[in-house]
Parts: C-alpha cells; sequence; structure tokens
C-alpha cells in the first residue's frame, strides 16, 4: 500500500527558498572569492616577472653606460723647463713622474701639482736622448745617452701607514748598476729596451741608418754571487728607414717604422742570429706615432690623417707568419700626435694636433669616449697603471690630470655578437673565454657560441623527445585500455620527479663511456627501432584471428616490451662485428680521418639523450590530457559517420587538441632550454661554435651556474652573467609568447568543432 506524499505546509515553503538563495550566496562569494584570488596571483606572478627584468637590467646597465672622464686639475707640468722624455703615474694615482734630458727626476702631486721630491741621474754631464719603457709593470726604464751609452733605472713608490694615513714616498733604483751599459760609438736616433727574464736586449739606430742589437745577460752564482755577460753588438741595415722601434716582451718579434714613407718593417728575432725580415707592410699614410699595448701582442701605429690601426703577428696556412693588419680607428681629421695605451687592459688614449683626446678599446673596436681638452696639439698620454687617472701633456707644456671611469670598456655590440679577431689568432672567431692565469690575458667575451650551445642542447633533446612524448600520448589516450592507461600514464610522470643532477650523473658517468664504446649500436638502434615498430604491428594483423582476440583490446602495446627489448638486444650485439667489419674496429677514428669529424665522449648525442628524458615526461603528461579531453561525442560522431579510428584521429582529436599539443612542446623547450645540471655534466662544457652531433657545449644557464660564484661581483664579468641570464630570460620570454599566441589561434581555429 503506498502514502501520498504530503505537500509542503506554507511555513516550510519560504525556508526552503530562503535556504536555496543562501546557498546561492555562498557560491557567489566563493566564484568571487577565486576570482580575485586567481586575478591577484596572476598579477602577482606579472609583477616577479618585472621584478626580475628591471633586477637584470640595473645590472646589465653599467655594460653599456660608455666612460666618464672628469678633470682633477690642470697646471704647468712641473720640472725644471727642459724637454720631457718619459712621463709616468703610480698605482695610486697620487704622485707623477717626469724625467727630462738633462737628467732630473722629478716627482709632484698629481692633486695639486706641487713638486714631490726631485732626484738627478747619474749622467756625468751627459744628456739623455731618449727613455724607453723596458718594463711598465715594474717601473723600469732605460735612457739612451748622447754617447750612445744605456742607463738602466726604475722608479719607485714606498707605501707606509704612520698614523693609519697612507704615504707614497717615490724613488729611483738602479737595477743594473749606478754606471751607464756601453752600448753604440754614437748617439741613438731611435732606440727601444726590453728585459725579459734575466736577459736585457737593448736596439738602437744609428745616424748613418743602421740597427745596432746587444743582449746583457744576468747570472746569478751558486752564492748569489751577480755577473753581467754581454753579447757582441750586431748591426744590420733594415729594410726601411729606423725612426721608431718597437721590441716585443719576449724578444720575439721587432719593428721598424719608417714615419715618412708609412711602413712598417717586421722581423723576426732568432738569437744569436741576424734578424730575419718577415714583410714590409704599408700603412696607408705617414705615421706619426706607434705604441705597444698591454700584453706586448699588439700594436697600435697612429697617422696623420687622423687614423690609428692595429697590428699583430699572424700566421696563414698555420706555419708563415705575417704582419696582420686588425682592425681600424677613425680618430677625427687632425693628425694623431700622441698614443697612451693602458696598463694592465687593451685599452688606449689618442690625442691629436687639435687638442682632442678620445678612448678606445682595441678587442671591442669601439671609441668608449672623446673630449677637446687643449687649444694646442697633445704631446703625451699617460694612464696610472689602474687606468683611473690619465694625464694629458699639451705642446705648451699644460698637464690636465683626469679621473677616469671606465669600467667595462670590453663590451660592445659587435665583440658580444659578432665576430672578433683575437690576438694569438689567425683570423675572426666567436670565442668565450673568462678567466685566465696572467693579466696579459685578453678577455673572449662573445655570447654567440653561448647561445648556439643552448639552442643546439635544446634542438637535440626535442628530436629526442618530441616523437616519443607526442606520439606516445597519442597512443596512450586513444588506443591504450584504461587499465593500461591507469598503470602507463603515472608511471612516464613518475619520470619528471627524478632530479636533473641524477640524469646527469647518470648520463655523464655511465651513458657517455657507453655511447662511446658501442656507438655503432646506438646507430643500429636509431635506425631498427623505428621500423621494427610498425613492422610488428603489420605482422600482427596478419596473425591469426585466434590468436590475436586473445589479447583485450588495448593491451597491443604490451606485445612491443620484448619486441623492442629484443631489437635493443641485437643492435649491441651487432654492434661490435659490425665495428670491425667497416670501421677497422674504431668507429671514432674512422670518422676523424675518413670524415674529418671529431668525436668527444660528452657530447650532444648524450645530451640529447640524457636532457630528452627528462623532458618527456613534461611533453607527454600535457599532450596526453590535451588528446584524452577531446569531447567524447566529436569523436563518436566521426565515427558514426564512417570514419575510421585513424581519420577520426587525424581529423578530429588531434586538430582539437593541437592547442594543448603545441603547448606541451614549448613547456618541453623551455624546460630543455633552461636545463642546467644535465648539460653541465653530460658535455665538456665548451664553448664551441659547432653544430656537430659528436661535440661539446655551453649554455648560457650553465655558463651562469659555473661562473658565477667565482666572478667578482661588479666586475664585467659578474654583469655579463646577468646579461646571460637576460636573454635566457628573453629568449623564454618570446618562446612563452609564441606558444600562447599560437595556442590562441588553433583554440579560435578549431573551436567550432
Amino acid at each position: 500500500m503506498s502514502t501520498a506524499q504530503t505537500p509542503a505546509s506554507a511555513a516550510e515553503l519560504p525556508r526552503s527558498i530562503t535556504a536555496g538563495r543562501g546557498g546561492f550566496q555562498a557560491r557567489y562569494v566563493k566564484d568571487r572569492l577565486a576570482r580575485y584570488v586567481v586575478l591577484v596571483g596572476g598579477l602577482g606572478v606579472i609583477g616577479a616577472l618585472l621584478l626580475i627584468f628591471v633586477y637584470l637590467a640595473q645590472e646589465v646597465a653599467p655594460l653599456f653606460a660608455g666612460a666618464h672622464v672628469e678633470e682633477r686639475k690642470t697646471f704647468a707640468i712641473p720640472g725644471a723647463g727642459g724637454r720631457t722624455l718619459y712621463l709616468a703615474a703610480e698605482e695610486q694615482g697620487e704622485i707623477g713622474m717626469r724625467a727630462e734630458e738633462s737628467g732630473e727626476v722629478t716627482f709632484f702631486d698629481l692633486h695639486e701639482g706641487t713638486v714631490r721630491g726631485t732626484e738627478t741621474l747619474p749622467l756625468a754631464g751627459r744628456k739623455l736622448q731618449s727613455i724607453s719603457s723596458v718594463a711598465t709593470e715594474r717601473g723600469l726604464l732605460a735612457g739612451a745617452l748622447e754617447d750612445g751609452s744605456v742607463l738602466v733605472f726604475a722608479h719607485e713608490y714606498k707605501v707606509t701607514y704612520p698614523n693609519d694615513k697612507r704615504l707614497i714616498t717615490p724613488g729611483l733604483s738602479f737595477p743594473k748598476g749606478n754606471a751607464p751599459l756601453a752600448f753604440m760609438s754614437g748617439p741613438a736616433t731611435s732606440f727601444v729596451a726590453r728585459d725579459e727574464g734575466d736577459s736585457l736586449m737593448l736596439v738602437g739606430a744609428d745616424a748613418n741608418g743602421a740597427l745596432n742589437l746587444k743582449v746583457f745577460a744576468q747570472e746569478t752564482s751558486l752564492f748569489g754571487d751577480i755577473t753581467m755577460t754581454e753579447s757582441a753588438v750586431q748591426t744590420f741595415t733594415p729594410a726601411v728607414k729606423p725612426d721608431v722601434l718597437l721590441l716585443e716582451p719576449l724578444l720575439h718579434w721587432l719593428y721598424v717604422i719608417d714615419r715618412a714613407a708609412g711602413k712598417i718593417a717586421f722581423y723576426r728575432l732568432k738569437g744569436s742570429e741576424a734578424p730575419e725580415l718577415v714583410e714590409v707592410k704599408e700603412a696607408g699614410a705617414k705615421i706619426t706615432e706607434a705604441r705597444y699595448l698591454a700584453g706586448g701582442i699588439s700594436i697600435v701605429v697612429a697617422q696623420d690623417n687622423g687614423k690609428v690601426t692595429q697590428w699583430f703577428p699572424a700566421r696563414r696556412n698555420e706555419s708563415e707568419w705575417y704582419l696582420a693588419k686588425v682592425r681600424e680607428f677613425k680618430v677625427g681629421n687632425s693628425p694623431v700626435t700622441a698614443i697612451g695605451p693602458e696598463q694592465r687592459r687593451r685599452g688606449f688614449a689618442v690625442g691629436d694636433e687639435s687638442g682632442k683626446v678620445s678612448l678606445f678599446y682595441a678587442t671591442s673596436g669601439s671609441r668608449v669616449h672623446e673630449e677637446k681638452v687643449f687649444d694646442s696639439p697633445v704631446e703625451r698620454l699617460v694612464f696610472n697603471p689602474r687606468a683611473r687617472v690619465m694625464m694629458a701633456l699639451s705642446a705648451d707644456g699644460q698637464l690636465r690630470v683626469s679621473e677616469v671611469h671606465n669600467e667595462h670598456p670590453e663590451v660592445s655590440f659587435s665583440a658580444l655578437w659578432g665576430k672578433v679577431w683575437y690576438e694569438s689568432y689567425d683570423e675572426p672567431k666567436f670565442l668565450y673565454q673568462s678567466s685566465s692565469a696572467t693579466s696579459d690575458f685578453e678577455p673572449k667575451f662573445s655570447l654567440t657560441p653561448l647561445a648556439l650551445g643552448t639552442l643546439k642542447g635544446a634542438f637535440y633533446a626535442m628530436i629526442f623527445a618530441i616523437p616519443l612524448a607526442v606520439m606516445g600520448a597519442i597512443f596512450t589516450a586513444n588506443f591504450m585500455s584504461p587499465e593500461m592507461r591507469q598503470v602507463v600514464k603515472p608511471s612516464v610522470e613518475v619520470l619528471a620527479a627524478l632530479p636533473s643532477v641524477i640524469l646527469g650523473f647518470l648520463a655523464g658517468l655511465w651513458l657517455a663511456p657507453f655511447v662511446e664504446t658501442n656507438l655503432p649500436g646506438m646507430f643500429l638502434c636509431l635506425l631498427l627501432l623505428p621500423t621494427s615498430i610498425p613492422i610488428f604491428g603489420f605482422l600482427w594483423t596478419r596473425m591469426p584471428r585466434a590468436i590475436r582476440l586473445r589479447v583485450p583490446p588495448g593491451w597491443e602495446a604490451a606485445l612491443l616490451i620484448p619486441v623492442i627489448s629484443f631489437v635493443i638486444w641485437g643492435c649491441f650485439m651487432l654492434a661490435h662485428p659490425i665495428e670491425a667489419l667497416f670501421f677497422g674496429g674504431n668507429m671514432q677514428s674512422w670518422m676523424d680521418h675518413t670524415l674529418g669529424i671529431s668525436y668527444i665522449q660528452r657530447n650532444s648525442l648524450v645530451v640529447g639523450i640524457a636532457m630528452g628524458i627528462a623532458v618527456i615526461p613534461v611533453i607527454f603528461s600535457i599532450a596526453e590530457d590535451a588528446i584524452f579531453s577531446v569531447p567524447k561525442h566529436l569523436s563518436l560522431g566521426s565515427l558514426a559517420l564512417g570514419a575510421t579510428p585513424w581519420q577520426t584521429l587525424i581529423g578530429v582529436v588531434l586538430p582539437t587538441a593541437s592547442p594543448g599539443i603545441f603547448s606541451a612542446i614549448m613547456i618541453g623547450m623551455g624546460r630543455a632550454v633552461g636545463e642546467t645540471m644535465i648539460v653541465l655534466m653530460a658535455t665538456g662544457n665548451t664553448a664551441v661554435m659547432d653544430l656537430s652531433l659528436f661535440s661539446g657545449m655551453r649554455t648560457l644557464a650553465a655558463n651562469v651556474a659555473v661562473e658565477m660564484p667565482e666572478s667578482e661581483v661588479g666586475s664585467t664579468h659578474f654583469r655579463l652573467l646577468f646579461l646571460a641570464g637576460l636573454v635566457l630570460f628573453f629568449f623564454t620570454f618570446f618562446l612563452n609568447t609564441l606558444a600562447e599566441v599560437v595556442r590562441s589561434r588553433l583554440r579560435k581555429k578549431y573551436s567550432s568543432l
């Protein structure tokens, strides 16, 4: 017997309506709250990205700020009033030194211009003809006297701290003794000296235009006794008039320069034998001045047409030396009258007849500052060892002392991204090499090899990861049974939790040696695995129906496990016989000698496999979700209209899921670009411009991770690492923006399905 339901009473009806309104209001509040939470979270993410960008830009901006020169004081140069032969400044930029032809050496304050001390060289009434810098870093000088002898002396600065206040006491010393060394029989019209180890080489030109060369060797006995030995004077006639002489610090090369003819004779020094003429170069105009840059490799030559050129020795065909004109600097239209090189960097100052001073940096090829300082020609330009103070001497005896703020002259757009002809190289190259054991090192800060390495590593990783991840996602979402999918999908996603340092460790210590010893097997796997799977699928369709029905639908992929295992085993079993038969037992050596392809153990192939394994779970999971989320009525409708499962997949499912698949690929690409530990441990970490699969690389992210702990805060190297991070930031931002634009267009295009 059924009982009739009693309708709600009048009192209960409003209560239900009220309860309904309360639930609606609660959902409304939750919806609004969720909306604001998402909004605040999104704005927070954007704000964080902007803060990262601002911080990186703030650290990078000083690289491109240029130089700033501020006048400290201008005064008449102190001294007896004779001709200035040498001008220098000590380390702290507080005391200057001036040497005159009379032999008087004056030390003066660079803040006030007052004399701090005066000493006289022991010349015995003779005058100095010229002074050559023997070793700039030690303040060692050689003065050529009017009788042909040479006095070696050094200007020194003793630093003490009485009452905790710095006191610099200048003075002179004579490392080779107070007596001048016998050299030539008459005055030298041009003169140069260099000290290398215990050998002092003197080269001077006499009135007849012949060059005289003499070497003094200092020997120390077991008991500390010092004796000086000297060689006989070598005399030879140079190919050009010897107006200017430049001698390489290591005593390998000699430059003889003819001012009027604008010619440079390049000689190789051969010990006790006569110097060998390598070639004579035309500078293109009259030469007014020539100086060595820091490091003693490059020379800069000034001309009366307002140009300065840089030259250094290079080789053609790996054996024949020649003098290479590397780059040209345009100063102005006035003849250049003075060059002042920095002592520890490849920077130099140039002064001309109009009184203008320009600052250049050789490696970057850039002019970092230009200023008119005098109304008369500039006679001399000098930096202190730290290049923080510059002295400019005018032809009328005025000395201007300036504070120089030029922290990052090495950086320019061409130096960062273009080919640069570095010293001791035979041609322009893309190079990154940030440190060296000596201060004579020329920094090489090209970011192009790092950017190429980043793209190279990501490219090989994506070649490995995209087919496996996307095809696996398609099969898992469309053809695999739900039970098997519940096992496969979580298993693949678990790989994403594997730390990249573990993958890098395995790749560097196990995979790289394994690939090296089984290289033919790796190539066989790459060839046979993609072909064995469709062959097995074709053979499976030809199996008797009774056998095929024993495998439940959607479980066919399980049959591939033994097939793939057998193919991989067979490839590596056949690797060594094939290597012995076709490649002489060593495929790496065969590639090197036959194809000219060198094999590095930790190479892009290893990185592609290891980084691909790290990227596959990300791409697979997102792509599989996108494919599986395609509405079932679309695929069922397609099947109901007579389309096959493959036609439905290609024509309906993949277009609808394409935004998600593309996003998965872009996210995987971003992961590959930013990967650090795998690249560090699985490659040689060498910045090379090589797209070979068998060479290593260095990426932007790995470079920052390796060098940031050792960089000096605020240095050019330090800020360049931030620039590398900024480039990586822009690159990933570009990829993400591109992915979002393409995803939006694909979604709009296929939203009507």
